[in-house]
């Protein structure tokens, strides 16, 4: 599914990721750990094809991303990966529905498929009946299962998530780790996790630890 190689990332004269190389199953959830100022965000970015190593190969569903110019690049984004933030970057002006549609609008979907899909995963999520909420009326539990959502419309083969719990109490956080686990069964999903939550670390199918740019364990 995914295979990093030598992944080699400056800025400036420090070196924050200093020869990564993974690889990654089709279905696995993966928590990548470590302190802060370790690297986990910037590879994350990479592996996301979010930012462009220095030095390294990627490659994600047999294809090596660097080749792809920008538009190529930006399309397979668009189709092949999901992304979850821990601010959920929601579009304040729009409802759950229409930020859950924006990247089927983005890939040029279709617009009534792509809302009949974006109200089958907030049905499947529990907040239908918010669909026409904007984030500023919803809960923080409510905006992540939103993001959730928007990650999933163009089902892709890969999910990103940068410590998507952080903003979370206790039970929103739980539920939302049982979800990832639900989805990868339901849709095959990959999903790789960027997290501090130590007890989302151990659900995952492995970890992979960080320490001054290099996977240590």
């Amino acid at each position: 599914m995914l295979i990093a190689k030598n992944i080699v990332k400056k800025y400036g004269s420090l070196e924050v990721l200093q020869g990564i190389d993974l690889s990654i199953a089709k279905k696995e959830v993966v928590a990548i750990t470590g302190s802060s100022g370790a690297g986990k965000s910037t590879l994350l970015h990479i592996l996301g094809t979010l930012d462009t190593p220095d030095k390294g190969e990627l490659i994600i569903n047999g294809v090596e991303v660097q080749k792809l110019k920008s538009n190529k690049l930006a399309t397979f984004r668009n189709q092949q990966i999901g992304f979850i933030f821990q601010f959920h970057n929601l579009l304040p002006e729009f409802s759950a529905l229409e930020n859950v549609c924006m990247p089927a609008f983005i890939g040029k979907k279709n617009i009534k498929e792509a809302e009949k899909k974006a109200a089958e995963l907030l049905d499947r999520f529990g907040i239908l009946d918010r669909k026409n909420h904007k984030p500023s009326e919803l809960s923080g539990g409510e905006q992540q299962r939103v993001a959730v959502a928007r990650a999933l419309i163009n089902s892709p083969a890969l999910v990103f998530a940068d410590e998507p719990s952080g903003n979370l109490d206790s039970k929103n956080a739980d539920e939302l780790h049982k979800l990832f686990f639900t989805l990868r069964e339901e849709f095959d999903q990959t999903f790789v996790i960027v997290t501090h939550n130590p007890e989302l670390a151990k659900m995952a199918d492995r970890e992979i630890v960080l320490q001054k740019g290099l996977v240590v364990e």
